[in-house]
């Protein structure tokens, strides 16, 4: 396994750009309580204030923007979808009744095993948009037809895990809502439904031009920060090319090439009660070809418990050959009830007294999952002469901590350089 312990010279940096202190010092500091963003472009006004553009709201790219800000840098952020959180989406269904039905359907929660991060977390917490999800996993054994003890490793991918035996966090009352609360921070401007589908950088100018799908321009800024899949095209169903050039950073271009990404189908499933034999909330299978693990969405902190909803997700092996089958585009809505079928009859094998949902929705993660990391000692990829940082989990460990820390490695490069 992987190790996530990050080293001294890494957590040090969290701590330094989480808690500014002049560049010459360097003895470590302890943290000090939270401040606002205005406090700290006070406390830093030596900082000149520098126009960044982050291209994608999810963690990673939200971390970045609003350690950005509090440092005193203007931020603007662009994402294609109707709000941030990437991986960390939750998706809100209604039904015929006028019900609401809510379900974090990509990442279910998170761990920690950097103090760095940890520090972070715990403020989050004192600010009430994270809490820890205190609910016993397990697993379901197929073969025996029982539960037993959790695996001390939960894998949500072969790569892609979360230490079930440390504390699980999660967003309140989405997992969305760590994003959400980022991308709205004193100095980041967020703007969702735009996709940005060309950079440019102007050597006359020492600037980033950026302009979308429509040949519109979108504005001039100092520095660029890439956060998201469609950059290093981890998963190139859609057609269009990335839209930063990379040829022009062949240094870069080698580390992004051909990163291998992981693909899930997820099922969203809505019971009208309580589903008694089932004794934990979180649990993960085993000798199943067609499910990797489930939990009970509802169960969560903040959660509504109108109904009890539960997020099942795939096997790899079982994704992929339903893609290879069905191609790389877009699955239609015949394909996704095929898929939510199998998955919920699997499901349903658990326990004949599981009674059937009153909703099921079917999601294809393509991308989301990459399988490998390509910059684990310097935590994301920079380009110094242009002024751009590429960060995401695909660049330290694909889950949530790997993802804030290449977050916080690019916005260091930013600060950093400001204070040089």
């Amino acid at each position: 396994m992987e190790s996530l312990l990050l080293n001294s010279v890494v957590s040090s940096h969290l701590h330094r750009l989480f808690y500014p202190t002049p560049h010459h010092t360097k003895q470590l500091i302890k943290p000090k309580p939270f401040i606002s963003a205005a406090q700290f472009s006070t406390q830093n006004q030596q900082i000149m204030a520098k126009r960044i553009a982050v291209i994608g709201c999810g963690i990673s790219g939200s971390v970045c923007a609003s350690t950005l800000a509090k440092n005193g840098m203007s931020v603007t952020m662009f994402d294609q979808g109707r709000g941030p959180g990437g991986r960390m989406s939750q998706r809100r269904e209604m039904i015929e009744d006028g019900k609401e039905l809510m379900f974090d359907h990509g990442a279910p929660f998170f761990t920690i095993t950097d103090n760095g991060v940890m520090d972070l977390v715990r403020e989050w917490e004192q600010r009430g948009f994270v809490a820890e999800w205190k609910e016993k996993f397990g697993s379901f054994d197929y073969a025996t037809a029982k539960f037993g003890e959790a695996d001390s490793v939960f894998h949500l991918t072969h790569f892609f895990m979360e230490e079930s035996t440390r504390k699980k966090y999660v967003g309140i009352p989405g997992m969305n809502s760590i994003c959400k609360t980022l991308c709205n921070e004193p100095g980041v401007e967020p703007k969702f439904g735009v996709t940005v589908a060309n950079v440019q950088w102007l050597e006359e100018k020492n600037l980033w031009s950026l302009i979308d799908l429509n040949g519109q321009a979108l504005g001039h800024f100092d520095g660029l920060v890439a956060s998201h899949n469609s950059i290093v095209n981890l998963w190139p169903s859609t057609g269009r090319k990335s839209p930063l050039d990379l040829t022009s950073f062949p240094e870069l271009a080698v580390k992004l090439e051909n990163i291998p990404a992981i693909p899930r189908f997820a099922l969203m499933l809505a019971f009208p009660e309580h589903l008694s034999s089932i004794p934990v909330k979180g649990f993960s299978f085993k000798n199943s070809e067609v499910l990797s693990w489930a939990y009970c969405d509802s169960s969560k902190p903040g959660r509504s418990t109108r109904s009890e909803c539960w997020v099942l997700h795939s096997t790899e092996d079982y994704a992929r050959t339903i893609i290879s089958q069905a191609g790389l585009q877009k699955p239609s809505n015949v394909l996704l009830t095929e898929v939510a079928e199998k998955m919920l009859n699997e499901f349903l094998r658990i326990d004949s007294h599981v009674p059937k949902p009153f909703f099921t929705r079917a999601h294809r993660w393509g991308g989301a999952f990459p399988a490998t990391a390509v910059a684990e000692d310097e935590k994301c990829l920079w380009d110094a002469s242009k002024k751009l940082a590429i960060c995401g989990d695909f660049c330290v460990s694909p889950n949530v901590q790997g993802a804030v820390v290449s977050g916080v490695a690019a916005a260091a490069k930013f600060t950093l350089m400001s204070r040089v």
